[in-house]
C-alpha cells in the first residue's frame, strides 16, 4: 500500500508546525487517518468536543496543507468532508533532505519479526488488539502472534533483529547507516525520572550506548489506543542511531568512535541489530519499543543505508 509522505523545512514550514502544534489538531489528524475521511460534526462526536472547536482546528489543518475538505450534499443542506493529506510528516533541514531522498536505501522491520532474543521480566508483548500470550514470562516471546507486535517491553536482556544488506546487494559503497526507532525505559507503572542505558550493537559489534531518562506516560501517545491503560507507557523519543566514517552518532551527537570501517558491511549480507539492557549497564532501566499502531511515530524499526551517488 503506498503511503503519502510531507518533508518539511522548518525554516520554510512554519505554517504546517503551527498546524501540527496542538493535541485538538493531532487527535484530528489520527482520527482522519485511522477512521478516514469524515464531516466536522463526525468528528467532534467521536473526539467528544464542540463542533466549534472542530470547525476552528479544521481550518488550522486545512490552512497548513495538512487536510483537505470538499463540500457535499447532504439531507439537510451541505456537509464539508475532510480528509487526510499524509500518513507521515518528516521534518528536515532543507540540507539533509536531498540526501537522504536522492541516494538512500531504506528497510523497515516490524517490531515482533526479531530472530533471536533473551529477556527477562517483567515483559511483555502487545498488538493493537491486546496482549499477546502471557505478561512477564519470557517464553511468550517466542508466540507466533509476535508478528502483530505493536509495544515491546523488558527489564534485562536483548531483541536480535536481522536486515538484508541490500546495499551489498546492489553492489553500491555504504556511506552512512542509521537506525531509527521510539524507545523508552521501563518501570511498573511509569516516571518520567528512570534513566536505563539501551545498546545497540551491529554484526556483533557495539556502536554506541543512550541513556533513556524515564517511562512517559503523563498524556496518552498519539497513536496508543485507547484500550491500553493509560497508566502504563504511553510513548517514548524518536532516537537515531547514525554510524559514519568518523564514528557513531545519536541525534547528531558523537557518542563512541566505532565506525563504518569497524563495521566492514561490504563483507556481510546482513546486518544484524541488536537492542539490548546489558546486564552490567550502569543504568539498568529496562526498555520499551514502540512500532506502528503505539507511541507517537507509528513507525516500525526503521534501516537507512546512505549510498555512494
Amino acid at each position: 500500500m503506498s503511503r503519502n509522505f510531507l518533508v518539511v523545512d522548518p525554516e520554510e514550514g512554519i505554517e504546517v508546525l503551527k498546524g501540527l502544534a496542538s493535541t485538538i489538531r493531532i487527535r484530528i489528524l489520527k482520527l482522519l487517518h485511522v477512521e478516514g475521511s469524515m464531516n466536522g460534526n463526525d468528528i467532534a462526536e467521536k473526539l467528544g468536543l464542540p463542533q466549534s472547536t472542530i470547525s476552528t482546528n479544521i481550518q488550522v489543518l486545512e490552512a497548513a496543507g495538512l487536510i483537505r475538505t470538499e463540500t457535499q450534499k447532504a439531507r439537510k443542506g451541505n456537509q464539508k468532508i475532510c480528509h487526510s493529506m499524509f500518513d507521515e510528516v518528516l521534518v528536515m533541514f532543507k540540507e539533509d533532505i536531498t540526501p537522504l531522498k536522492s541516494n538512500s536505501i531504506e528497510v523497515a522491520m516490524p517490531l515482533g519479526l526479531y530472530t533471536s532474543c533473551e529477556v527477562s521480566a517483567p515483559c511483555g508483548l502487545c498488538s493493537t488488539e491486546g496482549i499477546i500470550g502471557l505478561l512477564d514470562v519470557p517464553d511468550t516471546f517466542l508466540d507466533p502472534d509476535r508478528m502483530k507486535t505493536g509495544l515491546i517491553w523488558f527489564t534485562r536482556g536483548y531483541l536480535e533483529y536481522q536486515f538484508p544488506n541490500n546495499a551489498k546487494l546492489s553492489q553500491n559503497r555504504i556511506e552512512a547507516m542509521e537506525f531509527s526507532l521510539e524507545l523508552s525505559s521501563e518501570v511498573p507503572g511509569t516516571s518520567a525520572d528512570w534513566p536505563s542505558d539501551i545498546t545497540l550493537s551491529v554484526n556483533g559489534t557495539e556502536i554506541g550506548t543512550w541513556t533513556s531518562p524515564g517511562d512517559f506516560g503523563d498524556k496518552r501517545g498519539v497513536y496508543t489506543p485507547d484500550w491500553w491503560k493509560l497508566k502504563g507507557s504511553q510513548y517514548g523519543k524518536l532516537k537515531s542511531w547514525r554510524v559514519m566514517p568518523d564514528g557513531t552518532y545519536v541525534d547528531g551527537v558523537k557518542i563512541s568512535p566505532v565506525s563504518l570501517v569497524d563495521l566492514d558491511l561490504a563483507n556481510h549480507h546482513s546486518i544484524r541489530l541488536r537492542i539490548a539492557v546489558k546486564p552490567d549497564a550502569k543504568h539498568p532501566g529496562g526498555i520499551n519499543i514502540f512500532g506502528r499502531g503505539f507511541g507517537n511515530y507509528d513507525q516500525d524499526i526503521i534501516l537507512r543505508l546512505q549510498t555512494e551517488r
